[in-house]
Parts: C-alpha cells; sequence; structure tokens
C-alpha cells in the first residue's frame, strides 16, 4: 500500500485586496451614516441607554451619608439634581428605575450596613406593592449587577458610553432589529395573549442617570397623545391566568402584599436604627391615568396604610397647590422645563419631611 505525506496549501487568489476593503470599508460607512441620519429624522437623539451597567456604575457612588432617589420613572424624570443639591446641601444620587417596583433597591440599601443616609423613595402603590412579575425584573436585575459585575461588564459599559453619547441609533430597545420586527403590523390571531406596548422614545439619560422629557413629547401633540394612551392598558392589572382558580390567585396576591408591608416595615424599623432617614413621595400624575390609578389603589388605602405602619413621612403632591399645579403632558411625566420648578418647590417639603434645618 502506498502512503505519503501531502500538504495541502490554499492559494490566495490574485484579486485587489486593497482596493476592495476600501470599498467595503466606505459602503458600511455610508450605509451608517444613513441610519444615523434617518434615525435622526425620525426624532432620535445621542443619548445612553439605561442599563444595569450604568445603574451600578451610579449605586457604586453611594457613600455612608448619600441622599438616594429610589421608585419609578417618575422621580427619574421629575426630580432635578441641581435644585436637589442646592436645596438639601448635597447631590443626590439617581437609582429610580423606569417601569419597576422600588422595593429590591429599597431592600438593598437598608442592607448595606455601611449606608446610613437618606432615601427619598416614590411611591405608586400599583407598582411598589407588585408582589411579583415584570415589574421587579429591572429592580432585581440592577441589583444583582451592582454586586455581580465583572470586569469584562464594567469595560464594556464604560468603552460603549462615548459611542451612546454621539450615536443615536444605538438605543437599544427601540432601534435593534428585535424590536423593529415587533412594530410590524401583523394582525394578531383571535384569544392571542399579546403583551402591551411600551412607550416609544420620549426621553433622555445622562451619566448621572437623569432622564430628561424630549421637547416633541413635553407639548400637546401626537407623540404625547400616544404616550399617554399607552400607561392606561400598562397599569391595569391583568386578569388572573385561566389556569388558576380566581379566588386562589387573589389569596396568593393578597398574601404577597401583606408580605410586602411587612418586609418594607422591617427594612425601615432597620435603616432609622442606624440613623437613616426617609420619606415616601407621591409624584404628579394627571389625566385618565390619575382616574384609573385613584380607582385601582385609591389613597386612602396602600398610601396610608404604608405611612401609618412604618411612622415615615409623606409627601402627596395633590395636598399642596404648589405641587398639585403642574400638568403631566403625557399624564404620568414632567417636562424638563417643569422638572425643574417641581424640584425646587419640593424642597422646603423634603426639608421638613426629613428634619433638614437651615
Amino acid at each position: 500500500m502506498h502512503s505519503s505525506t501531502s500538504s495541502f496549501e490554499r492559494v490566495i487568489p490574485a484579486r485587489p485586496w486593497r482596493g476592495i476593503t476600501v470599498v467595503v470599508v466606505m459602503l458600511v460607512l455610508i450605509a451608517s451614516l444613513a441610519w444615523e441620519a434617518y434615525c435622526r429624522w425620525l426624532g432620535y437623539a445621542p443619548c445612553l441607554n439605561d442599563t444595569a451597567d450604568l445603574w451600578a456604575q451610579v449605586r457604586k457612588r453611594v457613600q455612608p451619608g448619600s441622599i438616594v432617589i429610589v421608585g419609578d420613572s417618575r422621580p427619574w424624570f421629575d426630580c432635578d439634581l441641581d435644585e436637589f443639591e442646592r436645596g438639601l446641601g448635597s447631590r443626590p444620587l439617581q437609582l429610580a428605575q423606569a417601569g419597576s417596583c422600588a422595593f429590591p433597591v429599597f431592600d438593598d440599601l437598608v442592607k448595606d450596613e455601611t449606608f446610613h443616609g437618606t432615601i427619598i423613595c416614590s411611591v405608586v402603590p400599583i407598582m411598589f406593592f407588585a408582589p411579583g412579575g415584570p415589574l421587579l425584573e429591572p429592580s432585581q436585575k440592577a441589583v444583582k449587577r451592582y454586586h455581580s459585575q465583572t470586569l469584562a461588564q464594567a469595560a464594556s459599559h464604560l468603552l460603549g458610553i462615548p459611542l451612546e453619547e454621539h450615536v443615536a441609533f444605538l438605543k437599544q430597545g427601540e432601534l435593534d432589529s428585535a424590536e423593529l420586527l415587533r412594530r410590524l403590523r401583523i394582525p394578531d390571531r383571535p384569544g392571542a395573549l399579546v403583551p402591551p406596548i411600551f412607550p416609544p422614545y420620549f426621553g433622555t439619560v445622562d451619566r448621572e442617570r437623569r432622564a430628561r422629557m424630549i421637547e416633541q413629547a413635553a407639548h400637546p401633540g401626537e407623540l404625547a397623545n400616544r404616550i399617554a394612551h399607552i400607561w392606561l392598558p400598562l397599569f391595569t392589572p391583568p386578569p388572573p391566568p385561566t389556569y388558576v382558580p380566581r379566588d386562589k390567585f387573589m389569596e396568593q396576591m393578597k398574601a404577597g402584599i401583606e408580605q410586602r408591608f411587612h418586609d418594607v416595615a422591617a427594612d425601615v424599623q432597620k435603616f432609622r436604627a442606624r440613623g437613616g432617614k426617609i420619606v415616601f413621595v407621591r409624584f404628579p400624575v394627571n389625566g385618565e391615568l390619575k382616574k384609573l390609578e385613584d380607582k385601582e389603589t385609591p389613597r386612602a388605602g396602600m398610601w396610608t396604610r404604608l405611612l401609618k405602619e412604618t411612622s415615615v413621612p409623606g409627601i402627596y403632591f395633590e395636598d399642596y397647590p404648589e405641587l398639585a399645579s403642574f400638568t403631566c403632558p403625557e399624564w404620568s411625566h414632567l417636562s424638563a422645563e417643569d422638572s425643574v420648578e417641581f424640584s425646587r418647590r419640593l424642597i422646603p417639603y423634603l426639608r421638613t419631611a426629613l428634619g433638614i434645618s437651615r
């Protein structure tokens, strides 16, 4: 049997590779510039993506005596950090998150034995007392990233910031292929369980995680109206799953809410024991969304019980004409301009609630 050892040598054809490389680079550059121009024409602007890594970056700046804002998207949009710094004597750290239950973040701060500062906590009862589900996922994910973030994740985040601040089409959850495919107008099958539609891009985020409503949404118009009517199905409690008896489901929900009251009261007691200060705030809400929230979670219910069982001071915007006079363009958040004035008016009440003297 004949055997031989042979080697294979791949022959690279003679081609103008340098020219091909230049053409490919130019095509990619032209396509990127065209996509960027189109995205800006649609109304997008460069801004940071509010990722768990950005949240973890701000969370790492919490010092023992820091002032920290936690909650949902209302304090995220409505609190002006410059005004808070001038009025409270220290620049707060913004840890509120859009579409999330604040409790996991609140609980994480209390469990941090080195922290004995101030927590300004927004309370939207339907969100704050959510016993489980999607509302807890953003805050749980952010807290987990803070405790387990790797060097590679931190480095990737830091390297991406300069690009996000200059390139509009890097907006996550808006311009990625998965989201664009979801926007295709395909009729749903009868009886299909379709997830709710989330609001489109209407705010920017900076390195301090300050959110600012864009001008297109800050005035009456198509965008503000479209966003406003998206809130209603999002804030409407979903029906019980068909595979769980309704009475059993309601018992589970009630037990989960009762547990949340117990956990919050225990956290408050623990935090105050080491010198921490807390204030709960109900931020402005208007229109049909306010009617829905008042119906589902009336003030005399969860809000009143929360203050009673924790003995924490609360600021309810409707109690003060100077705070209740603001109109949210899309029913749930203040414009960038109004957030500054609202913060200025809110400061005296925060100072009183927190016992801060001049």
